[in-house]
């Protein structure tokens, strides 16, 4: 599902609201994960999962074309970990 199906869908569920007011609710969430991942707050959706950010140290990799030793910096990424409701209901048990 994409983003603009997500907003389509929530429409649909919800005729009395206007969809560009989904489409402001929708994109203030992700806008407010995505700030709160930057300063390196953990964030947490009960039921659903946690997002987070690791850490991933410098090191030196190959350029698999040329096999050239390649310096790779130290960055970070985003984590997302699924809640126990989430993965019950993947695997049936829910």
């Amino acid at each position: 599902m994409t983003k603009s199906e997500l907003i389509q869908y929530l429409a649909e569920q919800n005729p009395h609201l206007y969809q560009r007011d989904i489409e402001r609710v929708v994109a203030t969430i992700f806008d407010e994960i995505a700030a709160a991942l930057a300063h390196g707050e953990r964030v947490e959706l009960r039921g659903f999962g946690a997002f987070s950010v690791k850490r991933r140290d410098a090191r030196v990799g190959r350029n698999p074309r040329t096999g050239e030793t390649v310096r790779v910096a130290e960055k970070f990424i985003p984590f997302f970990k699924t809640g126990k409701e989430l993965r019950e209901r993947l695997n049936g048990k829910g």
